[in-house]
């Protein structure tokens, strides 16, 4: 399965009020693992940025002279994301912006939905932790991913993040409901990913005394509950 992580930096917040793409960052998966193969643009959008958008991505208007344009790298980007399936957080924002600067070179283009599956990982977040903070940074932190000390979001490095998130979050291993500080919500189960290198845990038996005191221990259950205790059952007594 091909699959592309992809995140955008903008001038602004809504592509109808003449607000464009400044950086494009994807990264290519393959059944799961990083490739290695890449797709990451800087853009000059023909228009200034908001200063409300300088102080989320920190990239400036003078950053950008210089740097091509959408339509410059369009099919070359088109190409690279035709026929997988984009993994994006907050997959409407991206995906608006994206088609609108297609739709600008060419008024006949639909939409990116049509030559690509999109899975997007907010929704996909809210279903699996109802009540708590989802962003990405929330996600990082829960999923511990490293946040590489960044002081801006930026659409490659928040596409690395997000990608680690992605694998951890439909990988890892299921914790017991424990929540980060300041979450929201009512215990609900969190995806605690192993550490990279961890040792195999040690196997530790029961002695022969600890066995009698839990066989005696499931008699008193098994008597309370009509023989119809759960953990007499194979594999679980």
């Amino acid at each position: 399965m091909r699959q592309i992580v992809l995140d955008t930096e903008t001038t602004g917040m809504n592509p109808l009020e003449g607000h464009r793409i400044i950086e494009i960052g994807c990264l290519e998966l393959e059944n799961r693992r990083l490739t290695g193969r890449t797709f990451h643009h800087y853009l000059q959008p023909d228009r200034l940025i908001d200063p409300e958008a300088i102080a989320v991505h920190g990239i400036t208007d003078e950053f950008l002279i210089g740097k091509p344009r959408f339509q410059e790298v369009a099919a070359d980007f088109v190409e690279f994301v035709r026929g997988a399936e984009l993994v994006i957080h907050n997959a409407a924002f991206d995906l608006s912006f994206m088609d609108h600067e297609m739709k600008r070179l060419d008024p006949e283009f639909g939409s990116f939905r049509a030559i690509c599956a999109v899975l997007d990982t907010l929704l996909m977040a809210r279903q699996k932790h109802i009540g708590q903070k989802n962003t990405l940074d929330a996600l990082a932190k829960r999923y511990f991913v490293d946040h590489r000390q960044r002081s801006y979001h930026g659409a490659l490095l928040d596409a690395e993040i997000l990608a680690d998130v992605y694998l951890a979050m439909t990988g890892g291993q299921v914790g017991l409901g424990l929540q980060e500080e300041g979450d929201e919500g009512d215990g609900q189960e969190t995806v605690r990913p192993l550490p990279a290198g961890r040792k195999p845990l040690p196997i530790v038996r029961a002695t022969e005394e600890e066995a009698a005191a839990h066989a005696a221990r499931l008699d008193i259950l098994d008597k309370s509950c009509g023989g119809t205790c759960i953990w007499r059952q194979e594999g679980l007594a």
